[in-house]
């Protein structure tokens, strides 16, 4: 029995589409020419952040964050990067005494715009404020900590194995694959990602037939 879902935050809740297409602008590139450095890294298991490091050789990614906040043209989320099925699938978890966890790889501002959505869910957090990031050993830690259930009672959704799949396994959590997005998608089919995930999802309201199970 699942007493809590835990969801990751990019290509499970929202979409990342505003979020290349913002450091395409900001790096001067053209928009499709930074996605499909972005799926090249992802074929290779690298870390999203090369895509930008292959765009700008040498580029500092910290730096140009914060240059970007300064020019007023840092993070921003609205209704409109939600995935279309995250706030009923979340209504009819929490609908069934399901408690409700969003925790994933975000800034502490994302945390900010993220609860200003007012999503139904019963914790938000981030790895901004954490001060832990995924695929830590200690971010899962924390997320038993808020999940307030059993290890074996607690599902851990999300699209990328590295950091979401292996370690929530390694954890001892429940684990949904959820395949969507460049991560969910090249990689549905790994045998080791197969092996790893209890559930292979390809949305949101799937996960309300697995607690119903």
């Amino acid at each position: 029995m699942i007493e809590t879902i835990v969801l990751d935050i990019g290509e499970t809740i929202t979409r990342d589409d505003r979020y290349w297409a913002s450091w395409a602008d900001w790096l001067g590139i053209p928009r499709h020419t930074l996605s499909a450095l972005v799926g090249a890294v992802v074929a290779r298991g690298q870390d999203n952040a090369d895509a930008l490091r292959l765009a700008r050789p040498g580029c500092d990614v910290a730096a140009e964050y914060r240059a970007r906040e300064m020019a007023g043209r840092g993070e921003h989320l609205d209704e409109s990067d939600l995935y279309d099925d995250v706030r009923p699938a979340l209504s009819a978890l929490r609908g069934r005494g399901v408690r409700v966890v969003v925790a994933g790889n975000q800034t502490s501002h994302a945390g900010e715009l993220l609860r200003e959505l007012s999503l139904p869910a019963d914790l938000i957090v981030t790895s901004g404020e954490w001060g832990v990031a995924k695929p830590q050993q200690a971010f899962f830690e924390r997320v038993l900590e808020v999940a307030q259930a059993p290890k074996d009672r607690t599902l851990y959704v999300g699209d990328h194995p590295a950091n979401d799949v292996f370690p929530a396994k390694a954890a001892g959590l429940r684990v949904a694959h959820l395949r969507r997005g460049p991560w969910g998608c090249l990689w549905a089919d790994d045998p080791e990602v197969v092996s790893a995930a209890d559930w292979r999802i390809d949305g949101l309201s799937q996960l309300v037939t697995i607690v119903g199970d």
